[in-house]
C-alpha cells in the first residue's frame, strides 16, 4: 500500500501546483464565486476569522474544486486503489480473458469482416505507433488529437511520413539555436571525457 499513498501523495502535490497555475485557478475561482463558495459577508462578533483563516479556507474551496472539476491526466491522476501492483496480480486472469477477448472482436471485426474503424480504434493505433502509454496520450491536448486524425496517421504510411517531417524540423530548430551551436562546438573542442590532471 505504500503505492498507493505515494501516488495519492504526488496527486496532492499536482492539484496543490495547479491552485497556483492561473489558467487552472481562474477557472476554479469563477466557478466558486458562481456557486456562491467565495461571495461571504464581512463576520462580526466572536465567530470573526483571521484574514489568514479565510485565505487557508478560499485556497481549500479552490483546491477541491481542481480536484472535482478539473480532470487531471498523465501520471498525477486521481490514484485507484485497484492501481496497485498487488490488485493487479490478484485481477491479471481477468484483465487477460478481457484483452483476449478484446484482440479476437479487433481481428474479426477489422481483419474478417473488413469494417472501418472508428475514432477510438483510429487514436488506439496512432498511440501504437507512438509507443506512448494511455496515460501519456490521454495528457495530450484534444487539438493536437484532432490534428492526428485530420492527417490519417491511423495509417502506417502516412504516420512514417509525420514522423520523418517532425524529426526533420527538429534538426532544423536544434542546428539554429545558438544553445545547441555552443554546446556542438565544445563537443568538437572539448569533449566528453578529456578531462587531464597534470602533477605538481
Amino acid at each position: 500500500f505504500l503505492q498507493f499513498y505515494s501516488w495519492r501523495s504526488s496527486y496532492n502535490e499536482a492539484i496543490k501546483y495547479l491552485s497556483t497555475v492561473p489558467k487552472y485557478r481562474i477557472q476554479a475561482t469563477e466557478i466558486a464565486k458562481q456557486q456562491g463558495l467565495l461571495n461571504r459577508g464581512k463576520e462580526r462578533g466572536k465567530n470573526k476569522r483571521s484574514k489568514e483563516e479565510l485565505k487557508e479556507e478560499d485556497e481549500e474551496i479552490i483546491r477541491d474544486i481542481i480536484k472535482n472539476k478539473i480532470d487531471i491526466k498523465g501520471g498525477y491522476q486521481k490514484p485507484q486503489i485497484f492501481d496497485i501492483l498487488l490488485f493487479q496480480i490478484v485481477l491479471f486472469p481477468y484483465y487477460f480473458i478481457q484483452y483476449v477477448s478484446w484482440y479476437a472482436r479487433w481481428v474479426y471485426t477489422f481483419s474478417i469482416k473488413r469494417e472501418e474503424y472508428g475514432e477510438t480504434e483510429k487514436l488506439y493505433l496512432i498511440r501504437k505507433y507512438m509507443k506512448m502509454s494511455q496515460s501519456q496520450f490521454d495528457s495530450l491536448e484534444d487539438e493536437r488529437k484532432k490534428m492526428f486524425l485530420e492527417e490519417e496517421l491511423w495509417i502506417r504510411e502516412n504516420y512514417e511520413t509525420y514522423k520523418k517531417e517532425q524529426e526533420e524540423e527538429m534538426k532544423k530548430k536544434m542546428a539554429s539555436d545558438p544553445r545547441w551551436k555552443r554546446y556542438r562546438r565544445w563537443m568538437k573542442n572539448e569533449g566528453p571525457g578529456r578531462l587531464t590532471f597534470v602533477d605538481d
